[in-house]
């Protein structure tokens, strides 16, 4: 009946048994282990996104708050303060973001989309939110224009029409300038769009309205009619005032620049073409690509700035994106990476009619952002604090570790420290706003993510903030081809051979190990020390699977390892593995033999400070096919053990001593009692798919390798999983049967998937604990591999590990994910591991023998006794999760996960007050689980799988933390704790902090007394309901904003948006009148002076005679 039931199961059927336990066993298991947590224990949300806004497409800057704001092509909007101070938000429609204004100084955001919506953005609340909307029903939307101190915000249209917001309430004023209007006789055909808007600066009550066509127009608010109108043949992309207001500065398509004086309508003062060749002849200069934007920034003591994107001769065909800076008679031209997306001057005062003195540009690429000093000689960037550059190269894979060992970031940090680049600006960066968070989580967070490019960062993530701390180059340790002709014929990937793709780490040993794209696998030690290493150690691999050259086995079964073949070694003692020296075969006829992929660099290699190369091991072509990709990697620093698989077997590896112990098909570790029905493999010679680490691709095999699914870990001709309907996965046993290639591999190949270091029971006889590796398949097997060590110290080095495969213990439904053990109280176990010591010391002979720490501990035996088990294993696969207990090898807890679904990634995590397990679905649901008895503790539909860069990238850890990939540039951190979701609002940064605004310019007396300085304008009188009307009402919809959920939960209609109404409006009384205040003390004190200067007079002269003057 037991042989029926498995049966079943793998044939993915509906199972007999229940999935709970028998009820007698569950009693005592639970009654015995008590669970400590509890649904109330979990809840999920975001925490913070770091990286660089993925598809910038507009930016903003509040110079008095100090903080940018920085909006996408997907709707989403990030602030930036001081370095650690960030805020994500995202507008509902997902509609690009084409313009940000801010209301500067007074902690609020108004937004622009291209669907034709405005938004304003409460920033005085920690996680912004929106207080009102506006949905424009005619007009798209083009430019925006917020004078500072005003709440009359100016909105551009693609007809030409220019219409009036009030931003407190957010209505239309029935103040509109119409195109025709504006241009009047001047021009016979449409203007075009709106492409400039803005007040002149010494006078409110004229504005410059640019037309994309060529026209700029002068107009006068109070008047409604234009003063003046300027023409240009060229179409126009950007306007920008001198601060005098006498005179403005246009760019246009064809690389020039015109400079008008207001009153001077017949033509330009100055035309400029900077990049363009002055021909001798006195003609017109050639065309040159189009300026986009233009900005003219004044200095007190110097010439003005003029800096520009774009301009650039047609003749410098790849050249790369510039911006270029005009100032007195010198031009500098700094190229950029990526193309420029948008640029913003950074000035001293925010007043428009002073002296600007500008100081910084803050240039946004579409990949990056650059911030460029003015002040210092050569116009050295600033080092960018943020962690924009997680990009730098694709990500490929993260691994994320909470709660890490104390001395590990600082240990980092001190080798990280001398990467950095120099010529950075010395002075501190400029966008500072904002005020770091209160919060007290203390413990350490580390975040590794490896890059196509073979590059492998660390980040602290402690406090949901995150900088790099160090950075490992792995393709150092490879020859390089200097071109496409060079790169070696047997490389199995066409672009990317060195990318990333599997990382294990040993944070108390500080061993790391990579498996990369082109079936290599390297192992570091991390040193302090800097060393010259003459030969690198290599260790080639021939890992191959060939059922029809299988021999029966013989003998004992489960307790030997199976006969030698082609693919493994005589036996795991005398494995005498491949090294530079290797016979390579490379016939005739092109079929390539033990040749790896990459070559491995033969001059001596330089290792700086940090990880430094212990061993390299390569799989090689086997009879002109190629290696399979790593599809599972495990190191273990006490066993001194690193263990791969694929598709084909596994292997495992000794370090220390540099040897091959174990070299498998995964048939083989059945043994005799394989109970599949395997099929001949079908040939596959062709070169695998390219960049599928790096590209989104869901058809690619290399992307999906990471994700671990029984059909993404075999060959890359299986049907890659997206074109696999959820509902036809749900038993994953059940495999096609058809006589197709694709069928018949997928039958053979069952790829290994899962690794776990341990000290356990192998079997069922087993009175004591033995170091073992258990191995899980894609077909739901776990099976077990029993490690016989030698002493520690000097016999570690010198004799071999004895390496034997024990069989099969358990079947699960679904390829296995994950496997962890927990001792007869119900404690996480973890694998054994060793201390980290100095590699390079004098005396590292003596460190090598300190005693391990960190072994597992047995329980105590009268515990023991009364269980009648020593410890319990836990089992997640796609499918289903299973708690067996040990050394009986019963199963005491089953849960099945999902039906409908598969697991993309499950780990046995560590919270405040217990264990559980944590699983990501490809439906979008995140799933807890209580250990050992596997209760449903939360599940939320949180992210649907939308492309393979999530099923690459997340991964769960420690202390409730968890995050992915949510854009090639972008990483997301959520957490399912409660209590981190209660103290998130103390750790997050507040944006806005209290700050005067700057005094206004002084004028001077002659200006005051005459009117000479800036003109004022009462807007409010202008375009107010009662000056203005109403604007029809079919024109745009008012949308209340939910107002966020803090103390401004009200603030669009309460009380507390009255009062910060009523403030707004008292700030600009109070401005005026302190004006009015300031204009009458003037008159006064000249009205004196005139008074006495009379009296003088009239006593000199009132006794003289009128023939006397």
């Amino acid at each position: 009946m037991k042989k029926f039931n498995i049966r079943k199961v793998l044939d993915g059927l509906t199972a007999v048994s229940s999935p709970s336990p028998s009820p007698q066993l569950g009693a005592k298991e639970n009654e015995l282990i008590p669970e400590t947590l509890q649904s109330e224990h979990f809840q999920l949300c975001k925490t913070m996104r770091h990286g660089f806004p993925y598809q910038p497409s507009s930016m903003a800057f509040d110079p008095v708050q100090k903080i940018l704001a920085i909006g996408t092509q997907s709707g989403a909007l990030r602030l930036f303060g001081r370095p650690g101070v960030e805020c994500y938000c995202q507008h509902e429609s997902g509609a690009a973001v084409i313009q940000l204004q801010f209301l500067i100084n007074e902690g609020a955001l108004v937004s622009a989309l291209a669907d034709d919506s405005i938004h304003l953005w409460n920033l005085r609340q920690k996680r912004p939110a929106v207080l009102h909307s506006l949905k424009f029903n005619k007009e798209r939307i083009t430019f925006c224009h917020l004078p500072f101190q005003s709440k009359w915000l100016y909105i551009g249209s693609e007809r030409g029409n220019i219409h009036i917001v009030n931003v407190e309430s957010f209505t239309l004023s029935g103040y509109t300038i119409m195109w025709n209007k504006a241009i009047e006789l001047s021009s016979k055909a449409h203007p075009g769009p709106v492409v400039h808007i803005s007040d002149n600066p010494m006078d409110e009550g004229k504005l410059i309205i640019g037309f994309e066509s060529g026209i700029v127009v002068l107009w006068d608010l109070k008047s409604k009619r234009a003063d003046y109108r300027y023409t240009y043949d060229e179409a126009i992309h950007s306007v920008a005032w001198h601060h005098e207001g006498k005179q403005f500065i246009c760019s246009h398509s064809d690389g020039t620049l015109t400079i008008w004086n207001i009153k001077s309508q017949a033509k330009p003062a100055q035309t400029i073409t900077p990049h363009g060749k002055q021909p001798k002849d006195g003609k017109k200069p050639e065309p040159c690509k189009p300026i986009l934007k233009v900005e003219y920034k004044t200095t007190r003591a110097g010439d003005p700035f003029m800096i520009f994107s774009g301009g650039l001769s047609y003749d410098t065909v790849g050249r790369r994106p510039c911006l270029t800076v005009m100032h007195g008679k010198s031009t500098a031209v700094l190229e950029m990476d990526y193309p420029i997306v948008d640029f913003l001057t950074l000035c001293e005062t925010p007043y428009p009619n002073d002296f600007q003195e500008p100081y910084a540009v803050v240039v946004l690429l579409e990949k990056d952002l650059v911030v460029i000093d003015l002040a210092q000689n050569g116009y050295p960037i600033f080092e960018n604090p943020y962690p924009m550059m997680i990009h730098e190269s694709p990500v490929t894979c993260c691994e994320y570790l909470a709660d890490c060992p104390v001395d590990l970031i600082p240990a980092l940090y001190s080798v990280g420290s001398r990467q950095k680049r120099q010529g950075y600006s010395k002075k501190e960066w400029p966008i500072s706003g904002g005020n770091w968070g209160l919060g007290t989580q203390s413990y350490p967070e580390i975040i590794i993510t490896g890059h196509a490019d073979g590059s492998v960062k660390f980040w602290d993530a402690s406090a949901i903030m995150l900088h790099v701390l160090y950075k490992l180059k792995t393709a150092k340790v490879f020859e390089k081809a200097r071109c496409k002709e060079e790169k070696p014929s047997t490389e199995i990937v066409d672009e990317d051979p060195f990318a990333i793709q599997l990382m294990s780490w040993c944070p108390e040993s500080r061993m790391l190990c990579v498996a990369g794209v082109s079936a290599h696998v390297i192992i570091y030690r991390f040193s302090k020390q800097e060393i010259t290493t003459e030969v690198v150690q290599l260790l080639e691999v021939r890992l191959q699977y060939e059922l029809n050259d299988l021999e029966s086995p013989e003998g004992g079964g489960d307790q030997t390892p199976a006969p030698p073949t082609p693919s493994t070694s005589p036996s795991p003692q005398t494995a005498t593995p491949q090294t530079h020296t290797s016979t390579r075969s490379n016939s005739s006829d092109g079929i390539r033999d033990n040749i790896p992929c990459l070559k491995v660099r033969s001059s001596p290699l330089k290792q700086s400070p940090g990880y430094q190369v212990e061993l390299v091991v390569q799989l090689v072509w086997v009879s002109g096919e190629p290696p399979q990709q790593i599809s599972s990697l495990t190191i273990n620093s006490s066993y001194g053990l690193v263990v791969f698989g694929n598709s084909n077997g596994l292997a495992v590896v000794d370090y220390l001593q540099k040897t091959v112990l174990l070299n498998l098909g995964t048939v083989e570790l059945y043994s005799s009692n394989d109970p599949y029905q395997r099929q001949l493999r079908s040939p596959r010679k062709s070169r695998q798919p390219s960049g599928g680490l790096c590209d989104i691709n869901e058809g690619s095999a290399t992307s999906e390798d990471r994700c671990k699914s029984p059909t993404s870990v075999l060959l890359s001709l299986c049907p890659p999983r997206g074109s696999i309907p959820l509902d036809n996965r749900d038993n994953s046993f059940s495999r096609s049967r058809s006589s197709s290639v694709t069928s018949i591999d997928k039958e053979a190949r069952e790829a290994v998937t899962s690794f776990y270091f341990c000290e356990t029971y192998n079997r069922k006889a087993d009175g004591g604990l033995t170091p073992s590796l258990w191995v899980g398949t894609s077909l739901g097997t776990v099976l077990a591999i029993s490690l016989n060590m030698p002493p520690a110290g000097e016999q570690r080095l010198l004799q071999p590990v004895i390496v034997s495969p024990c069989g099969t213990l358990v079947r699960l439904k679904g390829s296995i994910l994950r496997m962890a053990f927990l001792d007869s109280t119900g404690s996480l176990l973890p694998s054994a591991f060793e201390p980290w010591y100095e590699p390079n010391a004098p005396a590292n002979g003596e460190e090598r023998d300190k005693v391990r720490k960190g072994q597992p501990v047995s329980v105590s035996p009268s515990t023991s006794q009364e269980l009648n088990e020593n410890q319990y294993a836990v089992l997640c696969s796609e499918k289903q999760a299973k708690v067996i207990a040990l050394p009986s090898q019963t199963c005491v807890f089953k849960h099945n996960i999902t039906e409908t679904s598969f697991v993309l990634r499950a780990d046995v995590v560590q919270m405040n007050t217990g264990i559980c397990v944590a699983c990501f679905c490809a439906n979008g649901h995140i799933m807890t689980l209580s250990l050992p008895g596997l209760r449903p503790l939360l599940d939320v539909n949180y992210l649907p799988l939308t492309d393979m860069r999530i099923a690459r990238t997340f991964c769960f850890t420690n202390l409730g933390q968890a995050l992915y990939l949510t854009s090639p540039t972008e990483i997301q951190r959520i957490t399912y704790s409660q209590e981190v979701c209660e103290n998130l609002q103390e750790m997050l940064g507040e944006l806005f902090t209290p700050v005067e605004t700057p005094e206004a310019p002084n004028r001077g007396f002659f200006k005051g007394l005459f009117g000479g300085g800036a003109q004022s304008l009462d807007r409010e009188e202008l375009f107010g309901e009662s000056g203005a009307g109403k604007a029809p009402r079919s024109l745009a919809q008012h949308i209340p904003g939910p107002g966020g959920i803090e103390g401004m939960k009200g603030a669009a209609s309460g009380i507390v948006g009255d009062l910060a109404r009523a403030r707004i409006a008292l700030d600009e009384r109070g401005q005026k009148l302190s004006e009015v205040e300031e204009r009458t003390a003037a008159m006064m004190a000249s009205a004196d002076t005139f008074s006495k200067h009379a009296h003088e007079m009239m006593l000199k002269c009132k006794d003289k005679k009128w023939y006397q003057f």
